[in-house]
């Protein structure tokens, strides 16, 4: 059973950073595909970034220029560095892994494993 777990959440003011982290244990599984989502309360959940090992990363208009996802396939971990933090940025950050398409998309029926989520609050 592949199991993803989040880690590095925590609460910063407006304009700090976070970094994420996701590992990754258990079963094979295809790990050329991998992404972060987030959902803020009363809200749907969010594709944020994805990183392919055959094309890079790719990210939402909301956070690009401020995140950086990458990827460590000798530790089986996947980052996300967030900076210049804003108030919007609350929300549950989820890792996603296996894709079942062949192109690194940020749906989320892609996806068939998730992590249990880590919150990240941003205060003004």
């Amino acid at each position: 059973q592949v199991r993803l777990q989040e880690s590095g959440g925590g609460s910063v003011q407006a304009g700090g950073s976070l970094r994420l982290s996701c590992a990754t244990s258990g079963g094979s599984y295809n790990s050329n595909c991998m992404a972060w989502f987030r959902q803020a309360p009363g809200k749907q959940r969010e594709g944020v970034a994805r990183f392919s090992d055959d094309f890079g990363a790719s990210y939402a208009d909301t956070v690009k220029g401020r995140f950086t996802i990458s990827k460590d396939n000798g530790k089986n971990v996947l980052y996300l560095q967030m900076d210049s933090l804003i108030l919007e940025d609350t929300a549950t950050y989820y890792c996603a892994a296996d894709s079942t398409v062949p192109i690194c998309t940020l749906i989320e029926p892609d996806f068939r494993y998730w992590g249990q989520g880590t919150q990240v609050t941003v205060s003004s």
